[in-house]
């Protein structure tokens, strides 16, 4: 099939602004990493017209979807995880263009996981976390037990996420084999949840107490990447300050609960500022020391 594709891989080639290319293969009948494709060509470039450009092909009963990328857009899925299925066709596809080992770094960057890269999506996974816990936790006390599990089963979802990236990976679209290899703690939790014979409120209620113990044992250093943007001055943070700040908007939307949690905990505090209005006070937040 490669060779059946090789002269549009090779027009692409040609253009001085491809830093490279890759050829992933759908390797199982129904592949998600594929969107069901049998092939998928990614075009990485530089100083696209279009951050993303696609278009399907079919031939002798196969299709294939060519992904053109430009790299900073490509970078941003990377760091955010915006587009998970980019960081497995690039750790899992075969290299066929590659200008000035671009690719082969680019691998190599995601094969060692930087440091600054991993605090930055324990802090987006974080907090999705802290929101969905909270929203988890509210539905269960106003007794809407389906609901709650649907949102416990969502918060299982980061958690195992937030496990996989503590030991230093990526998580790939299949999370759960993937916990189940890395950590088979929150593995034990989701089977608890999922197949305990356990009347729905009840089993909502013993993984809200469990769920809530491993965001508690895990705040400060998921929040790392939040309190050392915190760290940058002495005064205090107005929410509306911390919220446009550019290192945070990754995880920006969930920042509200995430900042929330961390004040309960006592790992921020709330300095009050008075207004003009007579006991109306802005709240401001600070690292706590």
């Amino acid at each position: 099939m490669e060779d059946l594709l090789r002269p549009i891989y090779q027009e692409r080639a040609s253009h001085p602004n491809t830093l490279g290319i890759l050829f992933i293969d759908k390797n199982k009948p129904i592949s998600p990493v594929t969107d069901n494709f049998d092939i998928i060509l990614l075009v990485i470039v530089s100083d696209a017209d279009k951050d993303w450009f696609v278009k399907h092909y079919e031939f002798k009963g196969k299709t294939a979807a060519l992904h053109i990328v430009d790299e900073k857009l490509l970078k941003e899925w990377i760091d955010t995880s915006t587009y998970r299925r980019a960081v497995e066709w690039i750790v899992n596809g075969k290299v066929i263009f590659d200008r000035n080992e671009y690719v082969t770094n680019l691998k190599e960057e995601l094969r060692t996981f930087p440091e600054e890269k991993r605090l930055l999506k324990k802090a987006i996974e974080f907090a999705k976390l802290t929101r969905s816990y909270s929203e988890s936790r509210d539905l269960f006390e106003t007794e809407q037990y389906l609901d709650a599990y649907s949102r416990v089963l969502r918060s299982l979802h980061y958690l195992g996420r937030l496990a996989i990236i503590e030991k230093g990976f990526h998580p790939e679209v299949i999370v759960w084999s993937q916990v189940k290899r890395i950590d088979p703690e929150v593995y034990k939790l989701y089977e608890e949840l999922i197949q305990s014979e356990e009347e729905t409120s009840k089993r909502v209620e013993l993984m809200l107490l469990a769920v809530e113990f491993a965001v508690n044992s895990r705040a400060k250093p998921c929040a790392q990447h939040l309190l050392e943007v915190m760290k940058t001055k002495d005064e205090p943070w107005s929410f509306g300050e911390l919220k446009v700040h550019p290192k945070v908007q990754s995880y920006a939307v969930d920042l509200s609960s995430m900042v929330e949690y961390l004040a309960t905990k006592n790992i921020i505090e709330v300095i009050l500022v008075e207004t003009k209005g007579n006991h109306i006070f802005h709240r401001t937040y600070q690292v706590k020391a």
